[in-house]
């Protein structure tokens, strides 16, 4: 679900430069680009998709030693040479990376970032101070806001991220990445998740390791709230829970019990709310899991 074809470019210096690339025509069976040998040369090999949807986390592969920016910003590269960037909802055009091999020698990388169409969705029944909130309640929205946006610009070496995830919570998906909500029909903003219907009390598990960087059981629109870091800038997010069974600092492994599902916050009714980000930047988590594979 992630990608479509990925390509495998053999990076060459300029005495090189005639080298054809190699192509691979599918990624594993995990999505993850197949794990097979692959052909070296010169400064090594670079694994990428040639396409990736709007709201993605891209995964590559670049040689170890070699450095990468995107838009400005540098890229942690793993010692594996494995990295990861986030592609916005937004997001048009093609994602462009700037690789520097050990030896100083560049090269630009473009992957086609193709289009979604998100739905619009109603939600109706929601508390109304919730859409329309007091100047004072909509301070206490910023600064908590404020405070979870803060623990995503963490940039650890950890490579969590770079896994197979896994569903936290089974169920039918009552909402989806993307759709434009209308609260009580006040026009809000997109969707920043996925959501799974539960009973309230549900054990939530963790997707992937990581640390958590955020526990709070009380804020005004998200209610009980955890953050894990993934590394790389990735990290997952768990709103309107009822119980939260971690706090910050705190190792967690995949499938580990973080919390309990709930309604606290703006919610209609108990829920699993799973969002994503890869810094600053919302994706969506359904786009990790494969094919078929829809929480049941």
């Amino acid at each position: 679900m992630r990608t479509s074809l990925i390509a495998m470019l053999v990076l060459a210096c300029s005495a090189c430069a005639t080298t054809p690339p190699t192509m691979v025509d599918s990624p594993g069976p995990d999505g993850r680009p197949p794990t097979a040998p692959l052909q070296t040369h010169a400064i090594g090999v670079v694994q990428i998709p040639t396409s990736i949807p709007q709201a993605s986390l891209l995964f590559g592969t670049v040689p170890p030693g070699s450095t990468l920016s995107y838009d400005g910003r540098a890229v942690r590269v793993a010692n594996n040479g494995r990295f990861v960037v986030g592609v916005a909802r937004e997001q048009t055009g093609a994602v462009t990376l700037k690789l520097t091999a050990a030896d100083g020698g560049t090269r630009m990388l473009s992957v086609a970032i193709a289009p979604r169409t998100f739905p619009l969705e109603r939600v109706n029944g929601v508390p109304e101070g919730t859409v329309k909130p007091s100047p004072e309640i909509a301070a206490r929205i910023a600064r908590e806001q404020a405070s979870v946006d803060a623990v995503r610009t963490r940039d650890d070496d950890r490579t969590d991220f770079d896994t197979k995830f896994s569903w936290p919570v089974k169920g039918r998906i009552s909402g989806v990445f993307g759709s434009q909500r209308i609260y009580n029909g006040t026009p809000a903003s997109a969707h920043s998740g996925v959501d799974v219907a539960a009973a309230k009390g549900t054990p939530i598990h963790a997707p992937a390791g990581g640390i958590v960087t955020f526990a709070n059981p009380d804020l005004y629109l998200t209610g009980g709230t955890v953050v894990i870091d993934h590394g790389h800038g990735v990290s997952s997010n768990f709103l309107h829970l009822s119980r939260i069974d971690v706090k910050v600092g705190d190792r967690v492994e995949q499938e580990q019990v973080i919390g309990l599902v709930g309604a606290t916050g703006r919610a209609t009714g108990p829920h699993m709310h799973w969002g994503m980000n890869w810094f600053g930047v919302r994706v969506d988590p359904q786009s990790l899991m494969p094919a078929g594979n829809e929480a049941k």
